[in-house]
């Protein structure tokens, strides 16, 4: 998409109509100034409708990228259209829940299309007694399943990539990829 001169777009504010009255019919000064509207017009057309450009589910696609890193948002060109918006829209909302079980869910499902179940805290454990017994020790390991949300393939690596990037350095994470939602069984073992 081109924001540059658009063929046979009006200026609605002609410079011509706003010169005095004395260049008012001179054919030089219109025909000059109407070469100026030519130029100026897709400006004031992007300017008339700014609102719209920070705005992902509006703005233009190849504005996307530029404004992805405006909110720390992912966003890649060969991603389809509507995840592109769907990424850059929830970006801030995905910072806020940065190092927990639903920020790791909702950046799988936005970043790589995949479902996931997360068991397992990684945390540190504390007690609220001083001089008292230390509480036993957490999970040492986050377990993070996931599987196609519509079927297709789930590319191991970048799942794996993806979990490291998001979990909290004291973490140990474990990726299992499964063919479905995990069952019953799975989720006790």
């Amino acid at each position: 998409m081109s924001r540059a001169a658009v063929p046979g777009l009006p200026s609605r504010h002609p410079i011509g109509e706003q010169l005095p009255a004395l260049y008012a019919d001179d054919d030089f000064a219109q025909r000059f100034t109407a070469g100026l509207d030519t130029v100026l017009a897709p400006v004031f057309t992007t300017l008339d409708n700014l609102p719209s450009y920070f705005d992902p589910r509006l703005a233009p696609a190849d504005f996307l990228a530029w404004l992805a890193t405006w909110v720390g948002g992912a966003d890649d060109p060969h991603w389809p259209l509507a995840l592109r918006r769907e990424a850059v829209a929830g970006a801030v909302e995905l910072h806020r829940w940065s190092g927990t079980r639903r920020g790791l869910v909702e950046a799988l499902r936005l970043v790589l299309g995949v479902s996931a179940e997360i068991t397992g805290d990684g945390g540190a454990a504390w007690s609220n007694t001083a001089g008292g017994a230390l509480p036993p020790a957490p999970a040492d390991e986050v377990l993070v399943r996931v599987w196609p949300q519509h079927g297709g393939a789930v590319d191991a690596d970048r799942v794996l990539a993806l979990v490291r990037s998001l979990c909290p350095v004291h973490t140990n994470c474990r990726v299992e990829v499964l063919t479905g939602p995990p069952t019953s069984e799975e989720g006790r073992q």
